[in-house]
């Protein structure tokens, strides 16, 4: 079941990875642009139209409104430019990850959280 889960999920992400390169490409009709990157945005957002914490309510966006956005904005792109954005979002998948420029991202988040503390903590002591 968990890997029937994360296939789901990578499915997901390379929908809408194809999504967004679509967005951007220039064939592809302004309103559809427009579409495919509020559906782009909204599925890789934190913030959703119903917090997930609400029981069963909150995952329905999720299961709905992405799926529907991302339906649509496939059907109304040209053929052509779903397959280029496809074989980009593909590309895009199959690169490696990069755990350097991870563990420089977490140490920065490290030291500017403990520069924050300190900065707090003379603030409050003051």
């Amino acid at each position: 079941m968990f890997d029937s889960l994360k296939a789901h999920a990578n499915r997901l992400k390379l929908l809408t990875l194809t999504v967004y390169f679509a967005s951007r490409d220039a064939r592809t009709p302004s309103p559809v642009r427009i579409l495919a990157v509020l559906v782009a945005a909204y599925a890789l957002s934190p913030i959703d139209l119903i917090p997930d914490f609400i029981p069963v309510i909150g995952y329905l966006d999720d299961l709905l409104l992405i799926p529907l956005g991302v339906t649509l904005v496939a059907r109304l792109t040209p053929v052509e430019v779903m397959e280029s954005a496809r074989v980009q979002a593909q590309q895009t998948t199959i690169k490696p990850v990069s755990y350097c420029a991870a563990v420089f991202i977490v140490a920065a988040w490290v030291v500017v959280a403990w520069l924050l503390g300190r900065w707090a903590l003379g603030f409050l002591g003051t």
